[in-house]
């Protein structure tokens, strides 16, 4: 059974989501500060957090970095549930590295359908355990990517996107497949938030970013050797 763990402080709002995941079939832990949330989500290391951002003790980007920074909890994904509804804070989630981003009010049904999509982003693509690019090598198994032989640190959408380009090296991919592939929507925030991650993951290639090319008019591409 699945671990999802809900760090929200309004309780009536921790308790439907609760309950409509225990429905769902999944097992349910919740905190409702955002101290205890990150305490909880690294020592449980549930299969997903749902992130609330304004609450009290340490707010969601406060637990969202900490998260990040822990071995143990880096690879957990996220979704942030926040009253924030704004466009620029949707994109400000989802470029900090959350896995998406639902504002309240939400339809509990929408949520489960996101929380699946993005369990089942999680688990990782199937094929060869690890793949190796010229200089690029992949460990799908630990998220992990190197450089030349050397440790990159990648977010999880950054690995996600930089594999997908790789394993179709010399072939144009098109925003909006990279866009489902990797967040499950195709949408102008989610496209905005594209180009940004491509801009970082090149300056993470440092003298290889030439290797990830844009192809005007379609989308990205990983060239060929």
């Amino acid at each position: 059974m699945q671990k999802i763990l809900i760090v929200e402080d309004e309780r009536d709002i921790a308790d439907l989501v609760g309950f409509n995941l225990e429905r769902a079939g999944f097992q349910v832990m919740k905190a409702h500060d955002g101290i205890s949330g990150a305490e909880v989500a690294i020592r449980e290391r549930p299969d997903l957090v749902i992130l609330d951002l304004m609450l009290p003790g340490k707010d969601g980007y406060g637990v969202f970095k900490e998260l990040r920074r822990d071995d143990r909890s880096r690879d957990i994904p996220v979704i942030m549930l926040t009253a924030r509804a704004q466009t620029e804070d949707r994109i400000q989630g989802l470029e900090a590295g959350a896995d998406d981003y639902l504002t309240k009010p939400f339809s509990p049904k929408e949520l489960m359908l996101r929380v699946q999509a993005v369990l089942k982003r999680s688990d990782g693509p199937p094929g060869q355990v690890e793949i190796t690019y010229g200089p690029f090598r992949f460990d799908k198994n630990a998220l992990k990517f190197y450089l030349d032989g050397e440790p990159v640190e990648l977010t999880s959408t950054e690995f996600k996107l930089l594999l997908f380009l790789t394993e179709r090296a010399g072939k144009a991919q098109d925003r909006n497949d990279l866009l489902r592939t990797v967040w499950g929507y195709s949408d102008e925030v989610h496209s905005r938030t594209l180009d940004t991650h491509m801009k970082r993951l090149r300056q993470k290639l440092g003298e290889h970013a030439a290797m990830v090319e844009t192809v005007r008019g379609i989308g990205y591409c990983v060239s060929s050797l």
